[in-house]
């Protein structure tokens, strides 16, 4: 089975045990989900849903999205100044860098960064419990050769 099958039949079952109905739209909208590799928004993921079966409805899409977030199975991501982004909660930990200029969201993981929040948390008394990192970034350029 592969990652997207997998990933499909993850969300549907999860939906199904929230009691949620199983609609061609929703089919469509779990299908483009478990396709998805990127942070898209809920409007793209309507747009791609969409292409699939003509018909969906955005509230649709957020009812959906808002079920599987408290079903654990994606998680929401705000960043500065945007509309939500979900991406899949199976994946390891990451962290994100959201490039300012473009919107892009770009995933990376540091084992020195980890090792050091959590360093700096036992020196002031604490363990991490859970955290996230965002970095807003803009690319190096001529026209930026300082940022």
């Amino acid at each position: 089975m592969t990652d997207i099958a997998r990933r499909t039949e993850n969300l549907t079952a999860a939906l199904r045990r929230a009691g949620v109905r199983i609609t061609r739209q929703r089919e469509a909208l779990v299908s483009v989900l478990a396709e998805a590799a990127d942070h898209p928004e809920a409007t793209e993921l309507l747009r791609r849903a969409e292409a699939v079966v003509p018909g969906i409805s955005l509230s649709t899409v957020y009812r959906t999205l808002t079920e599987l977030e408290a079903q654990g199975m994606i998680m929401r991501h705000q960043f500065e100044g945007a509309p939500a982004r979900f991406e899949h909660a199976e994946t390891q930990h990451h962290d994100h860098m959201i490039d300012v200029d473009t919107g892009a969201v770009v995933e990376f993981a540091s084992a020195q960064i980890e090792k050091l929040q959590a360093e700096i948390a036992e020196a002031m008394g604490y363990e991490i419990v859970h955290h996230r990192l965002e970095l807003y970034v803009r690319k190096k350029s001529a026209a930026h050769p300082q940022d």
